[in-house]
C-alpha cells in the first residue's frame, strides 16, 4: 500500500465536496485519512514522503493516506488556506479535521494517528 495522489476530483468524490458543502466538513471516506499537501521542489515534503510509505503500510487496513501536489492542484490548496508546505491534514471519522504544518517526525504521525484518526 502505498500514499494515493488525489486530483481536485478524486478529492471532490473521496474525502469532502468543498463546492456541494461549502461551509460544513462532510468527509466521504469509509476509513479515516491523512492529507499530505505538498510540492516536489520543497525539502521538508521530501524527508516526510519516506515516512508516510511507511505509515501506509503500517496502517493499510486502517487508514488512507492521500497526497496532493500542491502546484498541480492550486484551487484545491487555495480551498484550504495552505500557505506553507508541507501541511498535513488529519481527517477522522466524524469529527473536524486538524491541520498540522512542516515536516513531522515520525512518531508525531503516529501520535496523531492513534489519538485523532483511531481514537486510541
Amino acid at each position: 500500500m502505498k500514499p494515493i495522489h488525489l486530483t481536485k476530483e478524486e478529492f471532490l468524490s473521496k474525502v469532502a465536496n468543498y463546492e456541494t458543502n461549502p461551509t460544513e466538513w462532510k468527509y466521504l471516506g469509509d476509513k479515516p485519512c491523512i492529507i499530505d499537501f505538498y510540492a516536489d521542489w520543497c525539502g521538508p515534503c521530501k524527508m516526510v514522503a519516506p515516512i508516510l510509505d511507511e505509515l501506509a503500510k503500517e496502517y493499510s487496513e486502517q487508514i488512507y493516506i492521500y497526497k496532493v501536489d500542491t502546484e498541480a492542484e492550486q484551487e484545491l490548496a487555495g480551498a484550504f488556506g495552505i500557505r506553507s508546505i508541507p501541511t498535513i491534514l488529519f481527517c477522522p471519522m466524524n469529527e473536524t479535521p486538524q491541520m498540522a504544518q512542516g515536516a513531522l517526525p515520525k512518531a508525531s504521525f503516529k501520535d496523531a494517528i492513534e489519538k485523532v484518526l483511531l481514537g486510541k
